[in-house]
């Protein structure tokens, strides 16, 4: 791609930092999104994606944490579940076809996700997780997150807060740290496919971390209601376009 192009690439991923930081999440989903719009190979994707992953939920995990939204009882069974299918699953190279579908799939659902959550909300009182549930629950997120080269975060907040087993804002730190092991493990499963890495990675890394000061800053703060509505709608596109819609 000329360097016009990776320029406005890492714009994107600033942006998508931003908003999924604001969240707690690291914005895989966004990176692999903007990536697909922009015709960067699979096998590119899921190193590149899952490396600015760790860093921006390293960064988010701190910033949710030093707010005071975090609680290890409830990330830990998740966690212990998760980290070795996460691992398993970063294992396993699809075929470029296999993997554009089931990512495209996991984008659809990341942006039906920022479309429809902007409303989502605990309606009963908060309780912990059963520690077997979370484990459970915590081998099918890791493993889906190692294959597809996100954290996971978009299939574990969603839980945690229809089963009121957090609030809204404590949700953000738990899937940070979710998400910041699970990426990890993803990556280390497959450590071979670091060398796939684009040599622009420095600007991506720099973008994202921006995004991530802003995001979080916003996050702990602010909601930003209209611009996650936005994204939602390019996560969709970006879906459509990896599964051969268009």
């Amino acid at each position: 791609m000329p360097d016009t192009v990776h320029i406005l690439l890492a714009v994107c991923m600033f942006v998508g930092a931003a908003l999924y930081s604001s969240v707690g999440h690291a914005g895989a989903s966004a990176y692999i999104a903007f990536m697909a719009l922009f015709s960067v190979p699979p096998a590119v994707m899921r190193p590149t994606a899952l490396t600015l992953n760790i860093l921006v939920a390293s960064f988010a995990s701190y910033r949710y944490a030093q707010a005071g939204y975090f609680r290890w009882r409830v990330v830990w069974p998740f966690l212990l579940g998760s980290l070795p299918f996460a691992f398993i699953g970063g294992g396993i190279q699809l075929p470029g076809e296999y993997y554009r579908a089931i990512v495209g799939g996991v984008l659809i659902l990341a942006g039906l996700r920022m479309l429809w959550t902007v409303h989502l909300h605990a309606t009963r009182e908060i309780h912990d997780p059963p520690i077997w549930l979370s484990v459970l629950l915590g081998v099918g997120i890791g493993f889906l997150s190692g294959l597809t080269g996100t954290g996971g975060g978009i299939f574990l907040s969603p839980v945690i807060i229809f089963l009121s087993w957090s609030d809204l804002r404590t949700t953000s730190g738990i899937a940070a740290v979710f998400i910041f092991g699970n990426s990890i493990a993803g990556l280390l499963g497959n450590y071979a496919m670091v060398r796939s890495l684009p040599d622009e990675l420095p600007m991506y890394i720099i973008a994202v971390m921006l995004g991530a000061l802003i995001g979080t800053a916003f996050g702990t703060k602010f909601s930003i209601i209209y611009i996650r509505r936005a994204l939602g709608v390019v996560l969709i596109i970006a879906g459509l376009k990896l599964i051969g819609v268009y």
